[in-house]
């Protein structure tokens, strides 16, 4: 017999609704493991996160900056030098990045394998005309 759902799993006061990087949340992840060695700029961080837009980016570090991970510094130069750096808090992730990466590197292999399989079965239910 299942266990019944507790109704107040989900309720909107509960912390882990306030959780600064979710599962999935890969852009958040990769700021962090690029501001590991220090202070970087926004071009020095896009070079090693290919794929982000500059949008995402900037709502990334945005957000990053919100939860006190980051913090954002500009220089009173022209034009202005805006450098971003983890704070304390911030580096606490590092452990909990390095559990996912552990994960990702042990099950890899069966994730490519389950996705791979589920894009099989929706392609043959789509030429079917299966929904």
């Amino acid at each position: 017999m299942k266990e019944p759902l507790d109704p107040e799993m989900f309720d909107p006061a509960c912390p882990s609704s306030a959780m600064p990087i979710r599962i999935g949340d890969k852009w958040a992840a990769m700021v962090i493991v690029c501001l590991e060695h220090g202070p970087r700029r926004f071009s020095e961080l896009r070079v090693p996160i290919r794929g982000v837009t500059p949008k995402v980016l900037t709502q990334t570090l945005r957000t990053l900056e919100r939860d006190g991970m980051v913090t954002r510094t500009v220089y009173p130069e022209i034009p202005p030098r805006v450098e971003y750096e983890l704070t304390d808090l911030g580096r606490t992730m590092f452990g909990p990045i390095g559990a996912c990466r552990a994960w990702a590197d042990a099950h890899l292999e069966d994730l490519l394998r389950a996705r791979a399989a589920y894009d099989e079965a929706a392609a043959s239910n789509a030429s079917a005309g299966g929904a």
